[in-house]
Formats: C-alpha cells, structure tokens, sequence
C-alpha cells in the first residue's frame, strides 16, 4: 500500500496536484474562469522546477486545444483545462481530436454559456460536446476529481480505447470548495499511469504516418466506426482500471452510482455535485417510510444505458434532473434516460425537470418537492423548472 495524505485542497488544485504527480509531457492552455487555478497553478509548477512538463501559453483556447492535438498524436502525454465560452471556442477542434484518437485529459470545469455572462455552474458547455466523440466523467466533490484524473490517463491512453477524456466538476461549487482529499504519494501515482506508449507517433521517421489526410466515402465510414469501438471499449476497460486503483485507495466509483435505489419505488437520476442534496434528502424520507433512491450518472459518454434501465426497472417512478437545457427539445440527460428505459417489458413513468441554471441554488426542499409529485403519480409531459423566481413558469415546489 502507498503512502497516503489527507489535505484541505480544492476541486481545481487537486487536479492540478494529481497533474504535477502525472508528469505530463505537454500542457497547452489559456485560462478562463473557473478553471483559471488549474493551468496558474501547473505553470507555477512549471516554474519552480516541480515537473518537467513543456507548458505552452496561447491566445486563445483554440489554439490551446490545437496545441495540445499536436502534441497528442506526435506521441506527448497531454493535458489541459478549460470552461464556458473557452471549451464552445474549441468546437471545431474537438472531433478532429477524437477522431485521431489523440488521448487528452482534459479539465473542463462546467459553467454556463452566455450570454448574459454568468460565470456559475450549469453543464451548457459540456452538454454541446456530448457528440464529439470525448469520453464525459461528471465528479460529485474534489475527491473524486483527484481521482478520475488519474483514472482517465489510464483510460484514454489504454490500447483498446485511444480516446480523449472530459474530467468534469461543478465550477464554483466543486473548483472552488475546500474539503478533506487523500493524496496517494508521487511513486504510487507515476507507477498507476506509468509511461504513454504511443503506437503511431508522428515524429517517427522510421515509420512515418499522416494525419489529418482528407478521405473520402471508401474510407471514411469505416474510420467513424473503429471511433465508436474505441468509445464501446471504454465501460469495460474502466471496470479494469477502477478496480485496480480501488486497491490502492479503498475508493471505487461505479459508472452509475447507486444510492439506496434497490429497493426502492421513486429515484432521482442526477449528475455532479448537487447528488449530496439527493442523497441528504434520501435519508430522511427513508426514515419517514418513503422508499426513495437517488441514481448519480457519472459516465454520460459513453452512456451507461443497459446499467440504468437494470436500476430503474419495475419502479413506480423516476425523476431526472437536467442542469442544462436543450433549447427546443428533450434535455441532455432526460433524452437518455428515456431511451435507455424505452425497451422496458414495463413502462416506468419518467418526470423531467431544468434546475441550477446559471448557478442557480438547489435545496433539499427541491429534492423532496420532486419525490413528492412522484409520488401523486403528476407526469405531465415536458419538463418543469426547479427554483423560478418568475411566477409566470411553474416551479416545482408550486
């Protein structure tokens, strides 16, 4: 067993403390609120000497993520981090990044889109990249960030999946909160992620290959379709990965993470920070006889939708709560859940609801407000709205 150390520490410096142990070869990035503190704080490690990373200021995000493609696929262990309107600049590079199985760890400390400019945590840039071919891991607290940091360098560089990875957390309330993290020591760190072993750099002059080449129809189709076996390796691989950390740490994170949901006739489904809320509330209706359950979803790509509907079957209801909107249609996580449940022998009632936007506070009495409509069997269709201050919108705990 290694040597382990408890400190006070937040979401974004433990990622960039669980950065300064992996060592990355490269780190290309251009900070934004509110993961400003994960690249300041790897450049002063930069300039003290506490790595031998080659950290590369740009001007802008586009040419951060550029950068860090580049890196990528000429063989450089990558990471790097980002927000908001910084992660919508580098749209147009994140496919390609995927598609050339470039293996980036990438910090994205959710906050809202503006405009107006709100710089607090809703999930609407990280939602708009769910289509991009990224792997997606939601945390609940800085523990859990620490964490799947080192769980994604594993899992994105490991052969079978080859394919850059999002490590996600509230902004403000995970980046910037203080709470108990266990470190593991450098050794035991650098010796879990071991040395990146790129099979096709592109400065091998002894075998050279090209990237980026244009290709037509012939190939094309073909090339997408080893993309998404890469993406269906990722489930298994992270059993794999997860269990062999959970020996060193004592800490296993499931895909789907199960609270009291056995048993139980009314879940929540959620995602990230807010689950405590869930969780808190769980308990007591528990103690008053209700049989509630909460559902955290922490892979959303890829999506584990044959685990979900295992969990949700034969239940009298399920709630799920989306921190972001789909502008028209079915929000991100509600679309999910009701596709994985569609083939269900039986029907079981979905509730959706829109909360957190901007920033916006979650309560406990929002939690129980939504157990208790399931509860009056209320399933309207469409999505209702937790914590509006404008009465002309039905907010849930009307």
């Amino acid at each position: 067993m290694s040597n382990k150390k408890k400190v006070m520490t937040s979401g974004n410096l433990a990622f960039a403390e669980a950065m300064r142990q992996i060592n990355p070869d490269v780190v290309a990035a251009y900070p934004i609120t509110p993961s400003t503190e994960i690249p300041m704080r790897f450049a002063d490690f930069v300039a003290n000497g506490k790595v031998d990373s080659e950290y590369v200021a740009v001007e802008s995000e586009h040419s951060a993520i550029s950068a860090c493609v580049g890196a990528s696929i000429s063989g450089a262990r990558v990471m790097t981090a980002s927000s908001a309107n910084g992660v919508a600049l580098m749209h147009e590079i994140f496919p390609i990044a995927a598609s050339f199985r470039a293996p980036i760890v990438f910090g994205l400390v959710n906050r809202s889109l503006g405009a107006p400019v709100n710089i607090h945590c809703d999930h609407s840039d990280s939602m708009p990249e769910r289509d991009s071919g990224w792997v997606q891991i939601y945390c609940e607290d800085a523990q859990e960030v620490y964490d799947s940091v080192l769980l994604a360098v594993r899992l994105a560089e490991d052969a079978r999946v080859l394919t850059p990875v999002f490590v996600c957390q509230d902004g403000f309330i995970t980046s910037h909160c203080y709470e108990p993290v266990e470190l593991l020591d450098d050794e035991t760190v650098r010796g879990f992620v071991g040395e990146r072993k790129a099979a096709y750099p592109l400065l091998n002059v002894d075998n050279p290959v090209s990237y980026g080449s244009f290709t037509m129809s012939e190939y094309y189709f073909e090339i997408k379709r080893n993309q998404m076996e890469g993406m269906n390796h990722v489930l298994p691989v992270y059993e794999e990965v997860a269990a062999e950390l959970a020996k060193e740490t004592g800490r296993y994170y499931a895909p789907v993470e199960d609270y009291r949901a056995d048993d139980a006739d009314y879940l929540i489904v959620i995602m990230s920070s807010a689950a405590g809320v869930v969780k808190d509330v769980v308990d007591e209706l528990r103690d008053e006889g209700v049989k509630a359950g909460m559902l955290r979803v922490r892979f959303f790509r890829p999506f584990p939708a044959e685990e979900l509907a295992r969990l949700a079957r034969g239940k009298k209801g399920v709630a799920v709560l989306d921190r972001s909107a789909s502008i028209g249609g079915t929000a991100p996580l509600a679309a999910e859940i009701k596709s994985a449940l569609y083939n269900l022998e039986q029907r079981v009632p979905v509730q959706e609801y829109i909360f957190g936007l901007g920033g916006r506070d979650f309560f406990a009495s929002d939690a129980r407000a939504v157990f208790e409509r399931m509860m009056k069997n209320d399933y309207r269709a469409g999505a209702r709205f937790i914590g509006l201050l404008e009465r002309g919108g039905e907010d849930v705990r009307d």
